[in-house]
Formats: C-alpha cells, sequence, structure tokens
C-alpha cells in the first residue's frame, strides 16, 4: 500500500490528517487503548485502508479523527489469518477480523460479540474442476482438494447437500488453497477438482480456459460471514463500547468512499493493493463475489434478521460434526441481557449506536 496516500487524494478532504499523540497536541489526557487484529482479506483490508487514508491511525498513541470522535486509541495488528485467531485466542488483541465459523472454537475459552459483520462470501469459494467432470457426480472416486476444517469445506458440503448427494460418497482431501490451485494452474493430473477461495478463484480460471465453477458459495448467501468480533472482557472494559463503534464507523466511512463514483477506483485499488496484489479489473470481481455489509442498514438486517439464528445452528453442527469444535458453543442474538452467557453473541446495538453518533 505504499502509494496509497498519492492514489487516495481524497484523504487530503479529512482535513484533520495531522496525526495527535494521545497526550500532545493542546494537552489531551489519554484515552483507552485497544487492539484489532487483522489479515489480508477484502472487507478487513478496509481496516488497513482506513489507517493510510488518515481516517484512523493504527499506532499505537496516536489518533486519527475517527479515534479523536470516540475518544479511544485503536491499535491495528496486521499478520496472516491464522496468527490473528492465536492472537485472539490467547488474548493477544481486543478484537479480530474473523468468519463466523472459526470464531466458535476460541469462544469457549474467550466469549466474543460480533459487533460487525464486514462481507459475505458470495461466489469467492468456489469449487473449481477441469474439463474431464462433467458433472457433480463425476467426483465420485475423486479426490477433491480444499483446507480441511475450514469454509472450503464448508462450502462442499452445503453444496452437496443441496444437490441432493451424500457427503460420505465423495472424498475431500486437505490441501492448502494456495497449494491446490497452483497445481491445478500447472496441469497436474490428480488436481482435477478443487475448493478455494479468491484470489485463488479468480487466478486459477484466468490461467486455465479448460477449468470452469462447478458451484460456489452463490448457493449459501450469507452462510460464510465475515466479521469482527470484539472479547467480551474488551467491552466491558472503560471506553471499550467506543472503541468497538469507532471500528464500525472507520468501516462504513471506507465503504462510503468505495460508494462515491469519484472515488471508488482509488479505494478499490488501496484495498487491493496488498490482496495479492489484483488489478482494479479484478477488485471488481472480488467484491461482487465477497458482498459488503456496506451500509449500517445491511449490517443490522443480517444481526437481527430471523435466518441468522438458523444458519448459525447449521454452522454449529457443522462444526461438531467434522471435529472443529468439541462441544457445541452457546450463542445469543441481541444485547447481554438477553444472553448473558453466551460464548459467542450477535448484536447489533454497535451498529445502531454509531448511526446515533454516542457510544451510550
Amino acid at each position: 500500500m505504499k502509494n496509497i496516500k498519492e492514489k487516495a487524494s481524497w484523504a487530503a478532504a479529512l482535513g484533520c490528517a495531522a496525526l495527535l499523540t494521545l497526550n500532545g497536541c493542546g494537552g489531551k489526557e489519554s484515552v483507552p487503548s485497544f487492539s484489532l487484529a487483522w489479515s489480508e482479506y477484502p472487507s478487513w483490508s478496509v481496516f488497513g485502508v482506513a489507517d493510510v487514508t488518515g481516517i484512523i491511525n493504527g499506532k499505537k498513541g496516536e489518533l486519527g479523527p475517527v479515534e479523536e470522535k470516540w475518544g479511544v486509541d485503536i491499535e491495528l495488528k496486521e499478520a496472516e489469518y491464522d496468527p490473528c485467531l492465536a492472537m485472539y485466542g490467547a488474548g493477544q488483541c481486543d478484537a479480530v477480523c474473523i468468519t463466523n465459523m472459526d470464531i466458535l472454537g476460541p469462544a469457549g475459552g474467550r466469549p466474543g460479540v460480533m459487533v460487525l459483520p464486514t462481507s459475505t462470501s458470495f461466489g469467492a469459494d468456489a469449487c473449481l474442476v477441469t474439463s474431464e467432470i462433467k458433472s457433480v457426480g463425476d467426483l465420485k472416486g475423486k479426490k477433491v482438494f480444499g483446507l480441511e476444517k475450514s469454509v472450503s469445506e464448508y462450502c462442499f458440503v452445503r453444496n452437496l447437500e443441496l444437490l441432493g448427494q451424500a457427503e460420505k460418497d465423495y472424498t475431500f482431501s486437505s490441501m492448502d488453497p494456495g497449494a491446490a490451485a497452483i497445481a491445478m494452474q500447472q496441469r497436474k493430473a490428480e488436481q482435477q477438482a478443487i475448493v478455494v477461495w479468491n484470489p485463488f478463484v479468480i487466478s486459477t480460471l484466468a490461467k486455465r480456459d479448460d477449468v470452469r465453477v462447478l458451484f460456489d458459495s452463490t448457493k449459501i448467501p450469507n452462510e460464510i460471514i465475515d466479521s469482527v468480533v470484539v472479547a467480551k472482557e474488551s467491552l466491558a472494559k472503560e471506553g471499550g463500547e467506543a472503541f468497538a463503534c469507532a471500528v464500525i464507523d472507520a468501516f462504513y466511512q471506507v465503504n462510503a468512499a468505495i460508494a462515491d463514483p469519484a472515488k471508488r477506483n482509488d479505494t478499490l485499488i488501496a484495498i487491493g493493493e496488498k490482496f495479492a496484489n489484483v488489478t482494479l479489473e479484478d477488485m471488481e470481481k472480488v467484491v461482487k463475489q465477497t458482498k459488503f455489509y456496506s451500509t449500517p442498514g445491511d449490517g443490522v438486517a443480517l444481526l437481527t434478521g430471523e435466518d441468522l439464528p438458523k444458519i448459525m445452528d447449521r454452522v454449529v453442527d457443522f462444526c461438531a460434526s467434522h471435529g472443529i469444535v468439541d462441544s457445541k458453543p452457546a450463542l445469543g442474538y441481541g444485547d447481554a441481557a438477553k444472553s448473558p452467557d453466551a460464548a459467542v453473541r450477535f448484536d447489533a446495538g454497535y451498529i445502531q449506536k454509531v448511526k446515533t453518533g454516542s457510544a451510550k
């Protein structure tokens, strides 16, 4: 993202681009500091863009305009996805960018609240096959390669169910998605079918004309949810709720830039610059296949909708039956009073607070 400041000229309009330290610039008193662990993925890279364009300042001890507004300091901790999950589980960050499926494991030891859904997979997870595979039935007796106990396996199993197929009749063989994609791109004989996510879907389809999508996550809308989860203990700290609100506010400000025709290209380039360094043209595909919950209305509708409990029950059942969790975690919906003992709670209240402009 080294050239984002030049590309994103709209950042200058923020005015307060000059960064304020916690204790400097007019004698401002210290404010509570919280950390968000994030990895490169379209709707999570938004936080990196918010940092480099001056909406927030991801360095500990320095504030951007959104942090000033909410009276908290946001420290961004960027890492690969698995280390982010490990950080959250070990209590080394207050919040993490994570899927609805992957939060179930660490929540057993560290309860959390999904305060912000960021996107859903809508074609970003796909089963790719070579021309030898004419139908789903042709996969019987063959290995289908993808990351076991991940959203890839979930996407595969759910599509089999929707096609009236039995999971026991198919073989899902664990393989890193990057390695699986490269093997198919290099025409390795064994990799006739893979289940991967973007950017591996786009890159594989671009390199082989004889590879196509057999099925993908468009058949299971809102079942694979990317999100920000804040630890219950962190929300209870002084400034914890304001921290959640500041993260949400920053997310929607970048989404507003994506929605603005004058700012869209620069913003998508900024998001895509580290996301496998994809082009603007590819980023347009990416944001169609990874649908952002780009407005407060989108986020509230998901978190308060009648479908979410049904979806999460299905996800929990899958995780329990596939050895992803040892026991089914308790889930809750709405504010803490309704489900005080939930391991994972889905709460639209923080988005509502951002709409009103107050964390109280």
